[in-house]
């Protein structure tokens, strides 16, 4: 009884963590973005040197002192969720999460085009992967239970949704659900939300929306959004996975071999990109987002566009960063430019319809996509609209990309079993 008791106290300490590092985690972020465009206001030139700068020094910090740390973090927990993973403890180690931490502020302190809830999942994992050692939680539970809660209320507590950081557990994370593990996975996601809530209060990641979609022509543009967004989210996990393969030829041998100087190029490629956009694709993309839902019409209209390019560069160039709150941002600008092919269509439904497809067409994971821009906007109105459009999208995507993104970076994480069977002297 004594064991069992202890048991739960530890665990409650770590749901509750989890919440309170995703809080503190996000205001850092926000405060470094928030540095990074005090800079803009200078000069929008600076970036040219600064950016460069930031990711050389990033990518050396990454690969000399927290290896794992590099990308999403969403791979690497999906690969400490391998039954014979030998690289979990290495992955979801206190050394990568504190790390992933640093080195994303770094990340949106110069300018990158990243989010922070993907990394948010590898630290929730990695937070319940450690008490799950501490209080000798079974081996089955500490092996998987407790990492997929983890990511789970990672997800919840980043975006204060709830319902999608359990979605996003079972259709993304171990693309099944099993019954043993349900329990663990609820409680830790509603302790990280009740921590969330009693700190931050009940918001939605992006305001309330009331916009709706009448049944018949007008749903052309769930349609169109759907086919758009699946198959450019399907280009852009199709080049991510190629590039993160290793490009063959000249560029490929060259990126290789001198890995910060091509994470320098990336972060010039980015300034670029920054001063096309007037300086709206630096960042996660949250605030560019919420003023289209809005109704702002004051940022260009390439910029779905120039966000999808922005974040392509930032991933490929090797520093930490999450993809999700960007592709949220490029969604709704692709889902601006394509309500002006329907004048009677909404805005605000447009655009969220282009932000659920164009998610769903580079995560695959259409059920995750509809709930988590339906609770971020707080809009319940639009599910069946959300839903087709999410399904469309996946559709569309898999012509383009058979495999899913984050799975198949994942299994790059995971050591082949000829490199498993190799005798140390021997490498």
């Amino acid at each position: 009884m004594i064991v069992r008791w202890k048991r739960r106290v530890v665990f409650l300490g770590g749901a509750i963590s989890v919440g309170l590092i995703a809080i503190l985690f996000a205001v850092i972020c926000e405060w470094a973005n928030t540095m990074f465009h005090k800079l803009l206001a200078i000069s929008p030139r600076l970036p040219l040197l600064v950016t460069p700068l930031g990711f050389a020094l990033i990518v050396y910090l990454t690969r000399n002192f927290f290896t794992g740390s590099q990308g999403s973090g969403i791979p690497q927990v999906i690969a400490s969720l391998d039954e014979h993973s030998s690289v979990r403890d290495k992955l979801l180690s206190m050394r990568v999460t504190l790390g992933k931490i640093a080195l994303t502020v770094m990340g949106f302190l110069f300018g990158a085009s990243v989010g922070r809830e993907g990394p948010t999942v590898q630290i929730g994992a990695s937070i319940m992967h450690g008490i799950g050692k501490l209080a000798r939680f079974p081996r089955y539970d500490m092996d998987k239970g407790l990492i997929l809660a983890g990511a789970a209320a990672g997800v919840a507590a980043a975006f204060n949704t709830p319902l999608a950081g359990i979605v996003f557990a079972i259709e993304e994370m171990s693309r099944s659900f099993e019954e043993h593990n349900s329990s663990t996975i609820l409680m830790t996601v509603i302790i990280a939300g009740i921590t969330s809530l009693a700190l931050l209060g009940n918001y939605a990641y992006f305001g309330r929306t009331s916009e709706t979609l009448a049944f018949g022509r007008d749903w052309n543009v769930v349609i169109l959004c759907g086919v758009i967004g699946g198959v450019m989210g399907g280009a852009f996990s199709r080049l991510l996975i190629e590039v993160n393969k290793g490009l063959a030829g000249r560029l490929g041998d060259w990126m290789r071999a001198h890995p910060i100087r091509f994470a320098a190029a990336c972060g010039l490629l980015l300034a670029l990109i920054g001063l096309a956009s007037q300086g709206n694709t630096y960042g996660s993309g949250y605030n560019e987002a919420k003023a289209m839902i809005d109704g702002d019409p004051s940022l260009p209209e390439n910029f779905g566009l120039l966000k999808v390019a922005a974040t392509l560069i930032s991933y490929v160039s090797g520093i930490p960063g999450g993809i999700m709150a960007p592709t949220l941002s490029a969604g709704a600008g692709l889902g601006y430019n394509i309500a002006h092919i329907f004048s009677s269509v909404p805005m605000g439904a447009a655009i969220i319809l282009g932000m659920v497809s164009y998610f769903a067409g580079v995560t695959q994971a259409p059920i995750t996509a509809f709930v988590i821009v339906m609770e971020m906007t707080a809009n319940h109105e639009m599910i069946l609209p959300l839903m087709a459009a999410a399904f469309i999208a996946k559709l569309c995507s898999q012509a383009i990309c058979p495999t899913p993104l984050f799975h198949t970076l994942g299994g790059n994480f995971i050591p082949s079993p000829a490199a498993k069977e190799t005798k140390p002297e021997e490498r």
